[in-house]
C-alpha cells in the first residue's frame, strides 16, 4: 500500500493547486481551525511518502529573485506572515512549496491556550479572515526547542547560506501588564536568538487586551531600545523589526518612522490585522454574530499598501519595509513591491488561493 501511495504521490502533489479550487470548497465546509490542522497534516504526509521537499522546491525556484534585505539572503521575496505556524510544526511543509522566508509565533514566554472558541473566520465574499486567536503558542522554550531540533536535522542547515530564512515573531503574554511587557520580549529575544534569523515584535495584534497601547511612542521606545541594547551585546546582531497596525493615524505612523530611525530599526512590518469593518459585503447579522477579532485579507489590501507607500516615501527608502496584507496574486505582490516594499508576505490569500501561491507570485514578477 505504502508503494502505492508513493507510487501516485507526486502527481497528487502537482494535481492539488490545480484542484485546489474544488478542495478548497470541501475545507470550508468545517470550522476553520481544525480544518487548518487536518490540512497541513495530511499535506506532510504526502511530502513524507512522496517526493523530496527539494525537488519540490524546485517548481519554485526563480534564481533572478533572490536578494539580499537587511544582511539576509532571500531565495525569494514571498513569505508566510505570523500566526500559520505559531509554533514552528511544520517548517518542512512549508519550505517545499517554495516560501523564501516563514516567521513563526506569535510566541511568548509562557504556554497560553489564547481566546475561546471558536476565534477564527472566513468571510468568502470578502476574500477574508476574522481572527481572535489570542497569541495561543506552545511557550518560547517549546518553540525554541523545536526550531533548534529542526536546524540540526539537516547538515545543509549548518551552513551560513541555509535557503529557508526563519523570523522569530515575539509577543507578550496575556496576564503580563503593559509596564512589565519589556521583560517578556526579553524572554523571548533570548530564548529565540539562536534559532532565528530576524525578530519581529508584535504589539499591533488587536486580540490581546491592551497590547496596541503599546504603540505608543514612549512604551514602544522602552522595548525596542532595550532589545536592540541586549542585540548590540552578542557577537552577532539579528536583524530587529516591528510589526504595525493599519488602524494608526498619520501621527502614530510617523511617530514610528521617527523611533524606528532612532533606534535603528532593521525594517518594518505593514501591517497586521485591522479592527476595520468598513465596506465588508459580508452581511452585518453574520458580522455581528462573529464578533470583535483582526481582519485580514482583500478588504486590508488598500490601506495596507498606503501605509508601505507613506513610510518609502517619508523615509526615501532607508527603512526596508515586509509587506503583509491582501497578497493573492503576483499583481498584488508588485503592487506592494511598487509601493517600496522589499519583500512580501501571505496568510490569507494562501488559504485562498492554496499551495500554489507561491509559484504562482515567483512566476509573475
Amino acid at each position: 500500500m505504502h508503494r502505492v501511495i508513493k507510487a501516485y504521490s507526486p502527481g497528487l502533489i502537482f494535481a492539488i493547486p490545480i484542484m485546489y479550487p474544488l478542495l478548497r470548497r470541501f475545507l470550508f465546509l468545517f470550522p476553520a481551525e481544525g480544518v487548518h490542522y487536518f490540512a497541513m497534516n495530511c499535506f506532510r504526509l504526502i511530502t513524507k511518502i512522496g517526493l523530496k521537499k527539494d525537488f519540490l522546491k524546485h517548481f519554485s525556484h526563480y534564481p533572478a529573485l533572490r536578494r539580499e534585505i537587511f544582511g539576509l539572503p532571500f531565495t525569494n521575496p514571498v513569505g508566510l506572515a505570523a500566526g500559520f505556524d505559531k509554533n514552528a510544526c511544520y517548517l518542512d511543509e512549508l519550505e517545499a512549496l517554495g516560501f523564501g522566508f516563514i516567521e513563526v509565533g506569535t510566541v511568548t514566554p509562557k504556554p497560553q491556550n489564547g481566546n475561546e472558541k471558536p476565534r477564527l473566520f472566513r468571510l468568502p465574499k470578502d476574500k477574508a479572515i476574522i481572527n481572535r486567536m489570542g497569541f495561543n503558542n506552545d511557550g518560547v522554550h517549546a518553540v525554541a526547542k523545536r526550531l533548534k531540533e529542526w536546524k540540526q536535522k539537516d547538515n545543509l542547515r549548518k551552513r551560513a547560506n541555509h535557503d529557508l530564512i526563519i523570523g522569530g515573531n515575539i509577543g507578550k503574554n496575556k496576564s503580563t501588564p503593559n509596564e512589565d511587557a519589556w521583560k517578556d520580549y526579553e524572554i523571548c529575544f533570548r530564548e529565540l536568538f539562536d534559532g532565528v534569523d530576524y525578530f519581529v515584535v508584535n504589539v499591533s495584534s488587536p486580540n490581546t487586551p491592551g497590547l496596541r497601547e503599546l504603540q505608543e511612542k514612549d512604551a514602544l521606545r522602552k522595548i525596542l531600545s532595550h532589545l536592540q541594547a541586549i542585540n548590540l551585546q552578542q557577537p552577532t546582531q539579528k536583524p530587529l523589526l516591528l510589526k504595525i497596525a493599519p488602524d494608526l493615524n498619520w501621527k502614530q505612523v510617523d511617530d514610528v518612522i521617527d523611533l524606528a530611525l532612532e533606534i535603528k530599526l532593521d525594517g518594518l512590518v505593514a501591517t497586521n490585522t485591522t479592527i476595520s469593518r468598513e465596506g465588508l459585503q459580508t452581511q452585518e447579522p453574520k458580522l455581528e454574530a462573529i464578533g470583535a477579532g483582526g481582519l485580514s485579507g482583500i478588504p486590508l489590501k488598500v490601506r495596507s499598501t498606503e501605509i508601505i507607500q507613506y513610510i518609502y516615501q517619508k523615509t526615501k527608502g532607508l527603512i526596508p519595509i515586509i509587506a503583509s496584507g491582501g497578497i493573492f496574486t503576483a499583481s498584488d505582490a508588485k503592487e506592494k513591491l511598487g509601493a517600496g516594499a522589499s519583500l512580501i508576505q501571505v496568510w490569507t490569500g494562501f488559504i485562498y488561493e492554496g499551495p500554489g501561491i507561491v509559484k504562482n507570485i515567483c512566476k509573475g514578477l
